[in-house]
This record gives structure tokens, C-alpha cells and sequence, in this order.
């Protein structure tokens, strides 16, 4: 039975255990470390040394300190919405969080504490004065703990020319160092931007799902050292299971917003065995919305090709025969 992660964002508390402890037991080095300006998070994105990466998600309004929505203040407006690398991000939906009813800034009623948001339907930018609710008081701090998804169609397991990207017996995909050869095609083939060819020795690296731990029968590190659970390790089905009771009773309590995301898309990549628990558009977490493998879009291709070939060949001949009546 193929084993994963559930990671529920709604219990991150960005502390960053699983970093260390990811970074600890597979002695990855601590890299540089420093602050980008834009964010909390000194990380910013998964790597080669970085297998686990805590998104530090900063919404909030930069002249009025308050929550910024879908809608919201945009360039050159007095306001901004920060993401760590992802750029703007606003979202429609605000409540407070104590999970009451709140009075949002179109008049209507927003309960729970996270709502999902709607697209926008407005232009214009919000006033810098107007007062909002947010997760974490008059801010919002979403926080998520990204790894590698170990998809059940990989892309980097089908681009990888020499063998080295493997589905080892945990249904895990596992990149076996000593096959790697660098080429790099792994790295632009993954829909996630996870892997990445290091440049201290020019080989692939990504999180193992800490296959030597798995064969002694321990947990992941990243999942043990977790102080919230909000990284969950076990059998696939149980956790699909366990998380849509997560869903299910946040919705209970007025969390409408919450979802899954990589359970029950219909995506190229299939289900993902690294899921999650998201309370805002996918985007917002750095995460694209419809994933695909390369071979996806070998028949679109194919299909293209051949009626660009029709096209030019019947505007060749009717050239042709043009020509033939004139003369």
C-alpha cells in the first residue's frame, strides 16, 4: 500500500520544526538564509537543499496594516497584498478569527475563518481605510509546509533518460543518486517546481519521503518533529479519508472555505500521495491550479501539427492552381 503525506495549512503554526528536522536527518546543508525583504519566510521555495519548505503566506494592506481582498488595492492604489514568492495575492472572503459573523466591505456577511474566496468581479481598488477581518486579527498568515507531491504520474519519472527516478516499494518516487547524471530534464518536467539539479555536485535532489526511515518502520522526520500535526504520515487511503472528515468538520463550524487539493482533481499528474488541506485558491500558495505531465501535451502537439501541415499543403495547392489558370 503506497505511503504519503496530509498536510492540513489550517494547523501550521510556520514554526518551521520540519524544516530542521528534514534538514537534520538527511544532513542537508543550512544554506544562506537571509531575509528577502517582502517576507518572514527565509527560505522562499523548495530546492535541492531545501526538501521541506514552510510558505509564509502575508496578506495584509502596507499603509492601513489591515487585511487586503480579491479586488483590493492594486498597483500604484496605496496598498499591496504580500505572498512570499508568489507575488500579489488578495482574495475575496474575509472573517474574523474567532469565527463570528463579520460584516465584510460589500455589506454582506462572511462567517468562518477561512472562506474560500470567489473570483472578482470588480476593478476597482479597495479604499486604504476600509477595515477588514483577517485569520490572525486585522492580518492574515497563511501558512503552509510544501514537499515534493511523489505524483501518481510523475513527470519527472517519465522524462528521466537514465532510470535514476524510481517508484520505490512505498509507492514513494525516489531519485537513486548514484543513476543520476545531471541532465536536468527531471527538473523542468515537474509541474510543481519541486526537484532541482544541485550546483554543488550537479545532481537531482528532492525529498526521499525518508525511504531509509521507512525501511527501519519510523515515521518521516519532517512528520515526527511536527508539534501540530499538521503533517500527517501514513497509508494513502486512510489519510484521504482522515482529511476529508478535516474538511467536513471545518465545514461544520462555519470553515467553508476549506478543501483538498491533489485528491480529487482530474489532473495529468492523478492523484498526489503529498496532498493538502488549502483555505485559499491554489495560486495563492504557489501551486498551479491544473498540473500536468509532459506527455500531456504530446497529442494536443500532434494535433496541432498535423492541421497546420492540412492548412499549408490546401493553401500550397490552391496557390498552385492559381497560378496554373493565369498562365
Amino acid at each position: 500500500m503506497a505511503k504519503g503525506f496530509f498536510t492540513d495549512t489550517s494547523l501550521c503554526i510556520g514554526c518551521k520544526a520540519c524544516e530542521v528536522a528534514c534538514k537534520e536527518w538527511n544532513q542537508l546543508p543550512a544554506d544562506s538564509y537571509s531575509m528577502t525583504g517582502m517576507s518572514y519566510d527565509n527560505t522562499a521555495h523548495l530546492g535541492a537543499t531545501t526538501w521541506r519548505h514552510v510558505a509564509f503566506i502575508e496578506q495584509f494592506d502596507d499603509q492601513t496594516g489591515h487585511f487586503m481582498g480579491l479586488g483590493g488595492a492594486t498597483a500604484g492604489s496605496g496598498g499591496h497584498a504580500v505572498a512570499s514568492h508568489v507575488g500579489d495575492v488578495q482574495s475575496n472572503v474575509q472573517a474574523n478569527g474567532d469565527g463570528r459573523t463579520r460584516q465584510r466591505g460589500d455589506g454582506r456577511a462572511s462567517t468562518g475563518v477561512l472562506d474560500r474566496p470567489r473570483a472578482s468581479t470588480s476593478t476597482s481598488p479597495r479604499r486604504s481605510d476600509e477595515t477588514t477581518g483577517g485569520f490572525l486579527g486585522d492580518h492574515r498568515w497563511l501558512m503552509m509546509s510544501d514537499v515534493c507531491k511523489h505524483c501518481s504520474n510523475a513527470g519527472c519519472l517519465e522524462v528521466c533518460p537514465t532510470g535514476a527516478i524510481i517508484r520505490n516499494e512505498f509507492g514513494d518516487v525516489y531519485v537513486q543518486p548514484d543513476i543520476c547524471n545531471g541532465c536536468g530534464y527531471c527538473q523542468v518536467a515537474c509541474p510543481f517546481g519541486v526537484i532541482e539539479v544541485s550546483e554543488r555536485d550537479g545532481r537531482a535532489w528532492k525529498c526521499t519521503l525518508c525511504y531509509d526511515r521507512q525501511k527501519d518502520g519510523l515515521t518521516p522526520a519532517c512528520a515526527k518533529a511536527c508539534p501540530t500535526q499538521s503533517i500527517q504520515f501514513g497509508e494513502i487511503d486512510e489519510l484521504r479519508d482522515r482529511a476529508r472528515a478535516r474538511v467536513a468538520m471545518l465545514h461544520e463550524r462555519g470553515v467553508t472555505g476549506a478543501y483538498l487539493y491533489g485528491v480529487d482533481e482530474d489532473t495529468s499528474v492523478g492523484p498526489l500521495n503529498a496532498f493538502f488541506l488549502l483555505a485559499d485558491e491554489p495560486e495563492v500558495y504557489n501551486l498551479p491550479r491544473q498540473p500536468h505531465v509532459p506527455n500531456a501535451q504530446v497529442i494536443p502537439s500532434y494535433i496541432a501539427t498535423a492541421i497546420t501541415g492540412v492548412v499549408l499543403g490546401a493553401a500550397t495547392l490552391l496557390a498552385i492552381s492559381g497560378r496554373g489558370r493565369r498562365s
